[in-house]
């Protein structure tokens, strides 16, 4: 069944399932992937490492300057930032949804899928934006910063799948609560 219990036991409308919060908490962790790894450890790009060359004037702020470093280090700040509020909002949400769904239960693989999709879904929108019509950073400036950028929207893509084809594998679980017990609280 795809239906809930109110309070007193009686049956209410569908209950809302776990695709937003996982979408949301994909797009921040993916988000947190992309500048720990790229932007931090193998420090291939900053927020805006190409914007010397940018679609748009905004300025020339290398990383090979203090200055340059400094704004693109509050930049990526920012783009942190961004990202744990997805996070935080994606873990409120799914709090309030399991605790709003008393007695459905999702199987581990339908908040991964949603994780996945949500961490592609970043990937090729950041990537779009921020790669190719801004043209602010690329994955890796250079000779092959064109073939990194689409290889970057192929795997966001390939997550997109992934995750959709995941949830759509896990099943939710109806639980039954005895008539008469008090619900957890």
């Amino acid at each position: 069944m795809n239906r809930t219990r109110a309070e007193g036991g009686a049956r209410t409308g569908n209950p809302q399932g776990i695709a937003l919060p996982g979408i949301l908490l994909g797009i921040g962790l993916g988000g947190f992937a992309d500048g720990i790894l790229l932007h931090q450890i193998l420090q291939w790009h900053h927020m805006l490492t190409s914007a010397a060359t940018a679609n748009i004037n905004i300025g020339d702020y290398s990383p090979t300057t203090v200055h340059g470093l400094q704004v693109n280090t509050l930049w990526d700040g920012l783009f942190h930032l961004v990202t744990w509020l997805a996070v935080l909002a994606g873990l409120g949400i799914l709090y309030s949804r399991v605790t709003h769904s008393r007695g459905r239960v999702w199987a581990s693989r339908v908040l991964w899928g949603w994780i996945l999709a949500g961490w592609g879904l970043f990937n090729v929108v950041e990537g779009i934006i921020d790669h190719h019509i801004l043209g602010i950073h690329h994955v890796i400036s250079g000779p092959n910063q064109t073939l990194a950028d689409i290889s970057f929207l192929v795997f966001g893509a390939l997550l997109i799948l992934g995750g959709w084809a995941l949830q759509r594998s896990g099943r939710p679980v109806e639980t039954q609560i005895p008539s008469g017990s008090a619900e957890l609280r």
